[in-house]
């Protein structure tokens, strides 16, 4: 088979779309990244196999997503739109460079998902911008194959009755149970759910959208403490009440999620901007990744310079832009991640936390390393070091343009008293 007929396909759910792509006379591969979603991955494969695919690759990207992403989002404490920590975002700059690594180990030139073209994943969905730029990004001579925007695939293809006909007639196994009335996303660092009912956002989310946490009402009635110690910004290991250590980056996590699962921590629900200005809403279930955030931004308080944090508030957004809107594999990413990793030098220190009820709370913090707390000029019980005089210069200096600003108002009539 020519290399311009082999086309490595990512997806779940792409039964139909492997098949369809077959009997078009292509021979493909097809790939699947485990980023902590829980499936049946023999089943997977023994699915693909029987229908026609030349072989089914299967990866674990769970240490790499953790490491190179998410925890790289905890470093610059990024999130979008105040709430979304980002969960399906940084997934993807994961998936699309190993999809594209399986491509060139298999010497595929076309690379193909099963983003469709309705539902929680049109067009106007991240998702299809977000593999195709970085596909483009990563091997600028692939050709991309997006079935559900080709005319001949989406005609013959207009509902659930045609995909059921196409797969009885190609002996594809599918599901008779009815789907969930949403659309689901899941991977270590979250759970989401969009569309369907979720569509109304005057409508409660059912229970059954949060696969991660417990409703905080059902929590324990008793708090579970932890410690979590950074290493330039990163969480390094993670210390339960009781006995338990975990420095493993994996192991750390899902132990995470595991403790802020259970009490509830991790749920948001908000109605979002679309990376073209259209309003989607979301329910995102993230508890490890809400804990690390918080205690990120409190050991922070100890080890970073003031006007530091303040740049880094604006790096941390324009970073959360980037992987929103697809572009990871830019220029800019690469810039503002430098900055991020040099500012993250001397976080070092260890977070006191407990969680209780459907909320983290901050016990105490101790960064032993960082000379930018002192106990002694914080103190209210001494003057060693600090002289109030000093106070007196620094007002007088601080107010001369406040002092301009009232003289002008009253000489304008707009007194501000």
């Amino acid at each position: 088979m020519s290399d311009d007929r082999r086309v490595c396909l990512t997806g779940l759910d792409t039964s139909v779309i492997l098949k369809y792509l077959i009997n078009e006379g292509y021979t493909v591969v097809a790939y699947l990244g485990n980023v902590g979603q829980d499936e049946d991955w023999a089943a997977v494969e023994k699915k693909a196999l029987a229908l026609g695919a030349e072989r089914m690759v299967i990866d674990d990207l769970q240490k790499e997503f953790l490491e190179e992403l998410v925890f790289r989002g905890i470093q610059c404490n990024a999130i979008y739109e105040d709430q979304y920590l980002l969960g399906t975002s940084l997934a993807r700059p994961v998936l699309a460079r190993a999809l594209v690594r399986t491509a060139q180990k298999y010497n595929c030139k076309i690379l193909s998902h099963g983003c469709t073209g309705k539902g929680a994943s049109r067009i106007t969905s991240p998702n299809q911008v977000r593999f195709e730029l970085a596909w483009r990004a990563l091997d600028p001579s692939v050709s991309i194959i997006a079935p559900w925007r080709m005319p001949k695939f989406f005609n013959r293809f207009q509902g659930r009755q045609d995909l059921l006909k196409f797969a009885a007639e190609n002996n594809i196994p599918v599901s008779s149970s009815p789907k969930s009335p949403w659309s689901l996303d899941a991977n270590l660092a979250h759970t989401s759910a969009e569309s369907g009912i979720l569509e109304k956002p005057e409508v409660v989310a059912p229970k059954d959208v949060w696969t991660k946490s417990v409703d905080p009402l059902d929590a324990p009635d008793v708090p579970t403490k932890f410690s979590v110690t950074f290493k330039a910004g990163i969480p390094v290991k993670l210390d339960v009440e009781g006995g338990e250590t975990y420095t493993n980056s994996v192991e750390l996590f899902k132990k995470l999620n595991e403790i802020a699962g259970a009490n509830g921590v991790g749920r948001v629900d908000i109605v979002e901007s679309r990376f073209i200005g259209l309003k989607s809403r979301g329910c995102y279930d993230a508890p490890a990744h809400t804990v690390l955030r918080l205690a990120h931004v409190d050991i922070e308080g100890m080890t970073v310079d003031s006007k530091v944090r303040s740049i880094m508030a604006w790096i941390g957004n324009e970073w959360s832009q980037c992987l929103y809107n697809g572009m990871y594999f830019s220029p800019e990413r690469e810039l503002l991640e430098n900055s991020i990793i040099y500012s993250q030098k001397h976080v070092n220190g260890t977070v006191n936390m407990m969680v209780y009820k459907g909320a983290a709370h901050v016990l105490s913090r101790s960064a032993p390393d960082s000379n930018l707390y002192s106990e002694e000029q914080a103190s209210m019980d001494t003057l060693e070091g600090f002289s109030p005089e000093d106070t007196s210069g620094f007002i007088a200096i601080q107010a001369i343009r406040l002092e301009k600003y009232g003289a002008a108002k009253i000489q304008h009539g707009e007194a501000l008293v």
